[in-house]
């Protein structure tokens, strides 16, 4: 069995797609994967499966609209993909520690890479790296001119964001699972 954390895009946000956190876990359960914890409301899961990632990505898509009723954008990665996204950071510890990383659901094309790292807002930096967007604001991600719906279109990717604390906590528990 592998260990997986597996997140959700765009769910429990200003009362959109609505997913508690307990149904949840039973769906996945029921789904036959083992272990299944969550962490906040905003996606996060940790479970065991002898499934590939793809595999676990579908049917937690596929439970999720046909229990909940919408779609949503699952990305699975092994707890040790995890870890090497939060290793692989560009970010000294100081910004690093106020950082977003925004994990995406397959490598971008070269070419398309390099036209998006054009982009550019005054105190934002951001660096794409393999299968990983790393994003630093001064003004916090909130104030920020950064928008993921643009690089996900530029990249032909689609992607989804955690800050460095919601990192640090997934590969706690996914190792203690």
């Amino acid at each position: 069995m592998k260990i997986y954390i597996a997140l959700l895009k765009g769910i429990n946000v200003g009362g959109h797609k609505k997913v508690p956190m307990a149904k949840l876990r039973e769906l996945l359960n029921s789904e036959g994967f083992e272990n299944v914890q969550t962490y906040i409301q905003s996606g996060n899961i940790i479970l065991q499966s002898s499934d590939a990632a793809a595999s676990v990505e579908e049917k937690i898509h596929k439970a999720i609209l046909s229990h909940f009723g919408f779609d949503v954008s699952v990305i699975a990665k092994t707890r040790e993909e995890l870890q090497t996204i939060f290793d692989a950071s560009p970010f000294a510890k100081e910004k690093r520690e106020k950082s977003y990383f925004i994990i995406l659901n397959a490598v971008p094309e070269v070419g398309l890479v390099q036209e998006a790292e054009k982009i550019s807002y005054e105190n934002e930096e951001f660096k794409i790296i393999k299968n990983s967007l790393y994003f630093h604001s001064s003004a916090g991600y909130g104030k920020a001119k950064f928008n993921m719906n643009t690089f996900e279109r530029k990249l032909n990717v689609i992607g989804t964001a955690r800050n460095y604390n919601t990192m640090v906590k997934l590969l706690s528990l996914s190792a203690e699972n």
